[in-house]
């Protein structure tokens, strides 16, 4: 019995010795499961803190971006002027008024020498009541030869008499801003001084034709630009002409500023260079005195550059026109070229009938344009220009 007692309580100790080192092994386990368990879960939830701050983050930055391109984005930077805007304008047409126009134009630089290469150009102006219409012509005078001419129009009347011609066209966007003008009156000089002022204020231009929308070329465009660009003297006819239709004209009102003596009279279609033009628009002291009293009887347009040019510049000046004009048949308006007048007899003597001096030598090619030549001969002029002038086609 007492054996049996003894048996057992060692088995009892037994057991309850496994019983410990297995609760105890439980304990190490469950507290290294959960260990594990928590140190995993910590990690995880930082991770998903850290994601959710970075995309909160991301949308804030994304929403602060997107505000400051909306309301706080600087303003694109101005373009920046170059030379090229102020010695090669490409638009004609502006806002300024003629007073401002001839002030701008007026500028001369001090400096003689050009700051970039400089190719002297043919600035050719056109007086017109409307659109030009020996156009047609004129664009096969000119093709090949961009970079050698400017062009200019100044229209009178309705703006509904010009048409704009098809982009491109030579005389497309040409026209500067125009004002309407009386034939013989001041207002026609006021016109040309429009033009050339409009035409000085590119610096390529060397030399200035004025022509109206009846003139045609006697020769190819590179016998006129040489002829013009070469020339030593300017183109404006003057004359000292007794009797009613030369010194008749003259108003004594005109003096001490304008003397009889110094009054003379020419063709209103001219050619100038550079330094002349400048001068012509320029001028507050003669042309003020044609507008004053120049009127009735007396047609501005034939008389205020012969006056000027030949009282302030008469030794530059070759004192023709390089226009042809016929006024043999008498009236206050010069012969009229019809289709059946175009032959090419006639434009042949047109070119080269007469002789005259240029440059101090004798030539032939005295006039280098002609008017006025109707739409009506255009078909002809059109055909014989190839041929006669060796315009190209």
């Amino acid at each position: 019995m007492k054996n049996n007692q003894i048996s057992f309580v060692s088995h009892s100790k037994t057991f309850n010795a496994r019983f410990q080192l297995v609760n105890l092994i439980s304990v190490i386990l469950f507290f290294g499961f959960g260990l594990c368990f928590g140190m995993i879960l910590t990690f995880h939830l930082k991770n998903v803190s850290f994601n959710l701050q970075f995309t909160q983050f991301s949308l804030s930055t994304d929403t602060e971006i997107d505000n400051h391109d909306v309301f706080s984005s600087p303003p694109p930077p101005p373009p920046k002027i170059r030379l090229e805007n102020y010695i090669h304008p490409t638009e004609v047409m502006h806002d300024l008024s003629d007073r401002e126009l001839i002030w701008r134009a007026s500028m001369v630089p001090k400096v003689a020498e050009y700051p970039f290469d400089r190719t002297p150009k043919v600035a050719f102006m056109f007086l017109t009541r409307g659109s030009v219409l020996l156009s047609p012509l004129w664009e096969m005078f000119f093709k090949g030869y961009n970079g050698l001419f400017n062009i200019y129009v100044h229209t009178s009347g309705s703006p509904s008499n010009w048409t704009e011609p098809e982009v491109h066209s030579v005389f497309h966007g040409r026209r500067i801003p125009s004002k309407d003008f009386e034939w013989g009156k001041v207002s026609m000089i006021e016109a040309e001084r429009r033009l050339l002022a409009n035409a000085l204020l590119d610096f390529s231009n060397q030399r200035f034709v004025l022509l109206s929308e009846t003139c045609i070329p006697l020769f190819n465009f590179s016998t006129i630009y040489s002829y013009l660009i070469n020339s030593n003297h300017n183109f404006v006819e003057s004359y000292d002409l007794p009797g009613p239709v030369g010194r008749g004209r003259y108003s004594s009102k005109m003096y001490p500023t304008v003397k009889i003596t110094e009054w003379r009279k020419g063709s209103q279609w001219f050619e100038m260079n550079r330094d002349l033009a400048i001068e012509v628009i320029s001028d507050t002291i003669y042309f003020p005195v044609f507008q004053d009293y120049c009127n009735g009887s007396c047609y501005a347009d034939e008389h205020y550059l012969p006056t000027f040019v030949t009282r302030k510049f008469g030794g530059q000046n070759a004192n023709r026109t390089l226009t042809f004009v016929d006024w043999s048949k008498g009236g206050p308006h010069p012969t009229r070229y019809l289709r059946y007048d175009v032959t090419k007899e006639f434009l042949e003597k047109l070119r080269g009938d007469m002789s005259c001096e240029y440059n101090g030598r004798s030539n032939q090619a005295c006039h280098l344009f002609a008017r006025k030549f109707t739409p009506h001969a255009l078909d002809r002029l059109l055909r014989l220009a190839p041929k006669v002038m060796q315009f190209n086609q």
